[in-house]
Protein backbone atom coordinates (compact mmCIF):
# COMPACT_ATOMS: atom_id res chain seq x y z
CA UNK A 1 0.00 0.00 0.00
CA UNK A 2 3.08 2.52 1.11
CA UNK A 3 4.65 2.05 -2.71
CA UNK A 4 0.92 2.02 -4.63
CA UNK A 5 0.67 5.30 -2.36
CA UNK A 6 3.68 6.43 -3.16
CA UNK A 7 3.76 6.00 -7.15
CA UNK A 8 0.71 8.13 -7.01
CA UNK A 9 1.92 11.13 -5.00
CA UNK A 10 5.01 10.97 -7.14
CA UNK A 11 2.80 10.88 -10.24
CA UNK A 12 0.76 13.77 -8.18
CA UNK A 13 3.66 15.59 -7.87
CA UNK A 14 4.72 15.24 -11.08
CA UNK A 15 1.65 16.25 -13.09
CA UNK A 16 2.32 19.66 -10.92
CA UNK A 17 5.64 20.06 -12.25
CA UNK A 18 4.61 19.57 -15.86
CA UNK A 19 1.58 22.01 -15.53
CA UNK A 20 4.17 24.93 -13.88
CA UNK A 21 6.50 24.25 -16.51
CA UNK A 22 4.45 25.69 -19.02
CA UNK A 23 2.51 28.42 -17.43
CA UNK A 24 1.20 30.60 -20.26
CA UNK A 25 0.23 27.49 -22.39
CA UNK A 26 -1.24 25.94 -19.27
CA UNK A 27 -3.03 29.06 -17.86
CA UNK A 28 -5.09 29.94 -21.15
CA UNK A 29 -5.64 26.44 -21.18
CA UNK A 30 -7.53 26.63 -18.35
CA UNK A 31 -9.38 29.94 -18.94
CA UNK A 32 -10.75 28.07 -22.37
CA UNK A 33 -11.90 25.49 -20.56
CA UNK A 34 -13.20 28.22 -17.13
CA UNK A 35 -15.34 30.07 -20.25
CA UNK A 36 -16.77 27.13 -21.70
CA UNK A 37 -18.11 25.78 -18.68
CA UNK A 38 -18.90 28.76 -17.30
CA UNK A 39 -21.45 29.25 -20.13
CA UNK A 40 -23.79 26.02 -19.57
CA UNK A 41 -23.32 26.24 -15.74
CA UNK A 42 -24.44 30.14 -15.61
CA UNK A 43 -27.44 29.75 -17.79
CA UNK A 44 -28.31 26.59 -14.94
CA UNK A 45 -27.88 29.59 -12.05
CA UNK A 46 -30.50 31.66 -14.29
CA UNK A 47 -32.72 29.49 -14.83
CA UNK A 48 -32.79 28.98 -11.12
CA UNK A 49 -32.87 32.92 -10.07
CA UNK A 50 -35.78 33.06 -13.15
CA UNK A 51 -37.86 29.94 -11.18
CA UNK A 52 -37.29 31.74 -7.78
CA UNK A 53 -38.22 35.33 -9.18
CA UNK A 54 -41.12 34.14 -11.15
CA UNK A 55 -42.57 32.69 -7.33
CA UNK A 56 -41.79 35.72 -6.15
CA UNK A 57 -43.76 37.84 -8.65
CA UNK A 58 -46.75 35.09 -9.48
CA UNK A 59 -47.23 33.95 -5.32
CA UNK A 60 -48.00 30.60 -4.66
CA UNK A 61 -50.23 28.78 -7.04
CA UNK A 62 -53.50 29.17 -6.19
CA UNK A 63 -57.06 26.89 -5.52
CA UNK A 64 -60.31 28.59 -5.06
CA UNK A 65 -62.73 26.16 -3.43
CA UNK A 66 -66.10 27.39 -3.70
CA UNK A 67 -68.90 26.17 -1.02
CA UNK A 68 -71.98 25.09 -1.69
CA UNK A 69 -74.77 27.77 -0.78
CA UNK A 70 -76.23 26.16 2.24
CA UNK A 71 -72.61 25.09 3.95
CA UNK A 72 -73.34 26.34 8.09
CA UNK A 73 -70.52 28.10 9.91
CA UNK A 74 -69.95 25.06 11.66
CA UNK A 75 -68.80 22.90 8.15
CA UNK A 76 -66.85 26.05 7.30
CA UNK A 77 -65.41 25.77 10.48
CA UNK A 78 -64.23 22.09 9.84
CA UNK A 79 -63.22 22.55 6.29
CA UNK A 80 -60.72 25.14 7.51
CA UNK A 81 -59.07 23.18 10.41
CA UNK A 82 -58.54 20.53 7.71
CA UNK A 83 -56.50 22.98 5.52
CA UNK A 84 -54.69 24.25 8.22
CA UNK A 85 -53.36 20.35 8.88
CA UNK A 86 -52.91 19.82 5.15
CA UNK A 87 -49.15 19.09 4.28
CA UNK A 88 -49.71 20.51 1.05
CA UNK A 89 -51.62 23.47 1.48
CA UNK A 90 -49.16 26.38 2.50
CA UNK A 91 -51.76 29.07 3.88
CA UNK A 92 -55.51 29.86 3.12
CA UNK A 93 -57.87 32.77 3.08
CA UNK A 94 -62.12 32.39 4.04
CA UNK A 95 -63.17 34.70 1.75
CA UNK A 96 -67.33 35.15 3.27
CA UNK A 97 -70.29 35.11 0.25
CA UNK A 98 -71.10 39.03 1.89
CA UNK A 99 -67.41 40.59 1.79
CA UNK A 100 -67.19 38.76 -2.13
CA UNK A 101 -70.43 40.67 -3.14
CA UNK A 102 -69.44 43.66 -1.75
CA UNK A 103 -66.40 43.45 -3.58
CA UNK A 104 -68.14 42.47 -6.85
CA UNK A 105 -70.23 45.59 -6.08
CA UNK A 106 -67.38 48.15 -6.12
CA UNK A 107 -66.09 47.00 -9.54
CA UNK A 108 -66.47 49.21 -12.38
CA UNK A 109 -70.09 48.76 -14.05
CA UNK A 110 -71.58 45.96 -11.21
CA UNK A 111 -72.94 48.35 -8.77
CA UNK A 112 -76.45 48.43 -10.28
CA UNK A 113 -76.73 45.34 -11.26
CA UNK A 114 -75.87 43.75 -7.90
CA UNK A 115 -78.41 46.15 -5.97
CA UNK A 116 -81.12 45.00 -8.20
CA UNK A 117 -80.32 41.04 -7.11
CA UNK A 118 -82.58 40.13 -5.07
CA UNK A 119 -80.66 37.96 -3.01
CA UNK A 120 -76.74 37.06 -2.62
CA UNK A 121 -75.81 34.71 -5.58
CA UNK A 122 -72.29 34.49 -4.56
CA UNK A 123 -71.07 30.95 -2.03
CA UNK A 124 -68.44 31.22 0.78
CA UNK A 125 -65.01 30.53 -0.86
CA UNK A 126 -61.32 29.44 0.40
CA UNK A 127 -58.42 30.72 -1.83
CA UNK A 128 -55.42 28.23 -0.79
CA UNK A 129 -51.80 28.65 -1.29
CA UNK A 130 -50.37 25.03 -2.47
CA UNK A 131 -46.62 24.73 -1.25
CA UNK A 132 -45.63 22.79 -4.62
CA UNK A 133 -44.95 24.57 -7.85
CA UNK A 134 -45.40 21.04 -9.69
CA UNK A 135 -48.25 20.85 -12.07
CA UNK A 136 -49.15 17.28 -11.12
CA UNK A 137 -48.89 18.55 -7.65
CA UNK A 138 -51.33 20.94 -7.71
CA UNK A 139 -53.80 18.73 -10.07
CA UNK A 140 -53.70 16.00 -7.68
CA UNK A 141 -54.37 18.31 -4.64
CA UNK A 142 -57.15 19.76 -6.71
CA UNK A 143 -58.68 16.42 -7.04
CA UNK A 144 -58.23 15.47 -3.60
CA UNK A 145 -60.14 19.10 -2.75
CA UNK A 146 -62.99 18.82 -5.20
CA UNK A 147 -64.18 15.15 -3.20
CA UNK A 148 -64.31 16.99 0.15
CA UNK A 149 -68.15 17.34 1.42
CA UNK A 150 -69.61 20.31 1.35
CA UNK A 151 -67.32 21.75 -1.74
CA UNK A 152 -69.36 22.60 -4.99
CA UNK A 153 -66.61 23.59 -6.91
CA UNK A 154 -62.21 23.65 -6.99
CA UNK A 155 -61.08 26.20 -9.23
CA UNK A 156 -57.51 25.93 -10.05
CA UNK A 157 -55.36 28.54 -12.44
CA UNK A 158 -52.40 26.30 -13.22
CA UNK A 159 -51.80 27.64 -16.69
CA UNK A 160 -49.28 29.55 -15.56
CA UNK A 161 -47.23 27.18 -13.80
CA UNK A 162 -47.59 24.44 -16.81
CA UNK A 163 -46.10 27.63 -18.74
CA UNK A 164 -43.22 28.27 -16.37
CA UNK A 165 -42.79 24.35 -15.83
CA UNK A 166 -42.47 24.02 -19.49
CA UNK A 167 -39.98 26.73 -20.18
CA UNK A 168 -37.85 25.45 -17.05
CA UNK A 169 -37.89 21.85 -18.55
CA UNK A 170 -36.93 23.50 -22.21
CA UNK A 171 -34.22 25.72 -20.86
CA UNK A 172 -32.41 21.99 -18.87
CA UNK A 173 -32.36 20.36 -21.62
CA UNK A 174 -30.72 23.53 -23.56
CA UNK A 175 -28.06 23.70 -20.70
CA UNK A 176 -27.55 19.75 -21.10
CA UNK A 177 -27.07 19.84 -24.95
CA UNK A 178 -24.59 23.00 -24.34
CA UNK A 179 -22.72 20.97 -21.48
CA UNK A 180 -22.60 17.90 -23.61
CA UNK A 181 -20.83 20.02 -26.40
CA UNK A 182 -18.58 21.76 -24.30
CA UNK A 183 -17.81 18.73 -22.28
CA UNK A 184 -16.79 17.39 -25.67
CA UNK A 185 -14.62 20.65 -26.05
CA UNK A 186 -12.82 20.10 -22.84
CA UNK A 187 -11.69 16.39 -23.67
CA UNK A 188 -10.94 17.84 -26.95
CA UNK A 189 -8.48 19.97 -25.25
CA UNK A 190 -7.46 18.16 -22.51
CA UNK A 191 -5.95 15.35 -25.00
CA UNK A 192 -4.25 17.52 -27.74
CA UNK A 193 -2.46 19.11 -24.72
CA UNK A 194 -1.16 15.47 -23.67
CA UNK A 195 -0.28 14.42 -26.75
CA UNK A 196 1.97 17.38 -27.03
CA UNK A 197 3.23 16.48 -24.00
CA UNK A 198 3.45 12.66 -25.26
CA UNK A 199 5.57 13.75 -28.22
CA UNK A 200 7.43 16.33 -26.25
CA UNK A 201 8.41 13.31 -24.25
CA UNK A 202 8.90 10.36 -26.32
CA UNK A 203 12.64 9.85 -25.09
CA UNK A 204 11.93 9.99 -21.57
CA UNK A 205 9.43 7.50 -22.49
CA UNK A 206 11.59 5.48 -24.56
CA UNK A 207 14.15 5.50 -21.96
CA UNK A 208 11.66 4.76 -19.08
CA UNK A 209 10.18 1.69 -20.77
CA UNK A 210 13.53 0.66 -21.42
CA UNK A 211 14.52 0.45 -17.52
CA UNK A 212 11.34 -1.70 -16.62
CA UNK A 213 8.33 1.25 -16.29
CA UNK A 214 5.57 0.11 -16.80
CA UNK A 215 2.42 1.74 -19.32
CA UNK A 216 0.84 2.35 -15.74
CA UNK A 217 3.58 4.01 -14.22
CA UNK A 218 3.90 5.95 -17.33
CA UNK A 219 0.84 7.32 -17.77
CA UNK A 220 -0.70 8.21 -14.40
CA UNK A 221 1.50 11.50 -14.54
CA UNK A 222 -0.64 12.66 -17.75
CA UNK A 223 -3.95 11.26 -16.00
CA UNK A 224 -3.36 13.73 -13.41
CA UNK A 225 -2.25 16.46 -14.88
CA UNK A 226 -5.68 16.15 -17.05
CA UNK A 227 -7.62 15.95 -14.07
CA UNK A 228 -6.21 19.28 -12.19
CA UNK A 229 -5.99 20.83 -15.65
CA UNK A 230 -10.23 20.38 -15.68
CA UNK A 231 -10.68 20.96 -12.30
CA UNK A 232 -8.57 24.36 -12.18
CA UNK A 233 -10.79 25.15 -15.78
CA UNK A 234 -14.00 24.35 -13.30
CA UNK A 235 -12.55 26.50 -10.54
CA UNK A 236 -12.42 29.41 -13.54
CA UNK A 237 -15.64 29.00 -14.47
CA UNK A 238 -17.03 29.39 -10.54
CA UNK A 239 -14.94 32.46 -10.03
CA UNK A 240 -16.29 33.62 -13.69
CA UNK A 241 -19.86 32.97 -12.53
CA UNK A 242 -19.11 34.70 -9.24
CA UNK A 243 -17.44 37.43 -10.56
CA UNK A 244 -20.76 38.07 -12.87
CA UNK A 245 -23.19 37.85 -10.30
CA UNK A 246 -21.05 40.61 -8.73
CA UNK A 247 -20.65 43.14 -11.58
CA UNK A 248 -24.72 42.68 -12.16
CA UNK A 249 -26.27 42.30 -8.85
CA UNK A 250 -26.30 45.87 -7.54
CA UNK A 251 -27.63 47.09 -10.74
CA UNK A 252 -30.19 44.50 -10.83
CA UNK A 253 -31.63 45.07 -7.23
CA UNK A 254 -31.63 48.77 -8.53
CA UNK A 255 -34.23 47.86 -11.51
CA UNK A 256 -36.31 45.36 -9.88
CA UNK A 257 -36.69 48.04 -6.76
CA UNK A 258 -38.36 50.21 -9.25
CA UNK A 259 -41.21 47.79 -9.99
CA UNK A 260 -41.62 46.89 -6.25
CA UNK A 261 -39.94 43.64 -6.01
CA UNK A 262 -36.69 42.10 -4.78
CA UNK A 263 -34.33 39.99 -7.09
CA UNK A 264 -31.11 39.13 -5.82
CA UNK A 265 -28.90 36.69 -7.81
CA UNK A 266 -28.28 33.56 -6.01
CA UNK A 267 -25.20 31.86 -6.55
CA UNK A 268 -24.74 27.94 -7.90
CA UNK A 269 -25.19 25.88 -4.59
CA UNK A 270 -22.20 23.99 -2.80
CA UNK A 271 -23.81 20.71 -4.13
CA UNK A 272 -23.79 22.38 -7.66
CA UNK A 273 -20.22 23.73 -7.21
CA UNK A 274 -18.99 20.55 -6.33
CA UNK A 275 -20.57 18.86 -8.79
CA UNK A 276 -19.37 21.48 -11.53
CA UNK A 277 -15.75 20.77 -10.41
CA UNK A 278 -15.51 17.07 -10.17
CA UNK A 279 -17.26 17.16 -13.47
CA UNK A 280 -14.55 19.14 -15.09
CA UNK A 281 -11.82 17.11 -13.53
CA UNK A 282 -13.32 13.62 -14.39
CA UNK A 283 -13.77 14.95 -18.28
CA UNK A 284 -10.05 16.30 -18.05
CA UNK A 285 -9.32 12.47 -16.68
CA UNK A 286 -11.21 11.24 -19.79
CA UNK A 287 -9.16 13.30 -22.23
CA UNK A 288 -6.09 12.46 -20.96
CA UNK A 289 -6.74 9.01 -20.63
CA UNK A 290 -7.59 8.73 -24.62
CA UNK A 291 -4.91 10.73 -25.66
CA UNK A 292 -2.50 8.54 -23.82
CA UNK A 293 -4.40 5.18 -24.60
CA UNK A 294 -4.17 6.19 -28.40
CA UNK A 295 -0.33 7.37 -28.11
CA UNK A 296 1.46 5.43 -25.89
CA UNK A 297 1.25 1.88 -27.42
CA UNK A 298 2.89 3.95 -30.44
CA UNK A 299 5.96 4.21 -28.49
CA UNK A 300 8.31 1.60 -27.52
CA UNK A 301 12.19 1.50 -27.08
CA UNK A 302 14.29 0.45 -30.38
Amino acid sequence: MSVWLAHHWYAFVLALKRLAGAPIGNLLSIIVIGIAFSLPAGIYMLLGNLQAFSTQVSGAPQLSLFLELDTNGDEVAQIAARLKEHPQVASFEFIPRDSALEQLKQSNGLADLVDSLERNPLPDAFVINARSLSPAALEELHAELQKWPRIEHVQLDSAWAKRLDALINLGRLAVLMLAALLSFALVAVTFNTIRLQILTKRDEIEVSKLIGATNGFIRRPFLYFGAIQGMAGGMAAWLIISLGIHLIDDELRNLTRLYVVDFPLYHLSPEDSLTLLLLSACLGWLGAWLSVANHLWQIEPS
